[in-house]
């Protein structure tokens, strides 16, 4: 398979769109711009700010950067704790939404096609 070429400008705006999405996640953004997860990511350490907005549209330190690890869970203040935690509860709650709706769409779908099948 051909190796592709991106233009810087498209490879920041990939970026740009991470940080800047809610509760978007490295595959969810990758599927949709029709990259690799790793291409994403390797982009994201090279071109990235660090920062993240959360689903609840705060503004947070990014998983995926090299400082969000730096800072021991123990030196945290119980205020940024509960913000972090809040922020992930959001984003497992996005993501269980996303899912049972895609499960609804699947059921729905079999019903269907198995009523399509009367031989």
């Amino acid at each position: 398979m051909a190796r592709k070429n991106y233009s810087e400008e498209f490879r920041r705006q990939a970026v740009d769109l991470y940080e800047s999405t809610p509760g978007a996640t490295v595959r969810g953004i990758a599927e949709d711009l029709g990259i690799v997860r790793g291409t994403l990511r390797h982009w994201l350490e090279a071109y990235g700010t660090g920062k993240k907005t959360a689903a609840d549209g705060t503004l947070t330190t990014s998983p995926l950067s090299k400082t969000a690890f730096s800072v021991p869970p123990g030196d945290e203040t119980p205020e940024q704790k509960v913000a972090r935690l809040e922020a992930r509860v959001s984003e497992l709650e996005i993501e269980a939404t996303k899912l049972s709706t895609e499960r609804e769409i699947l059921q729905r779908a079999a019903k269907y096609f198995a009523g399509e099948t009367r031989w």
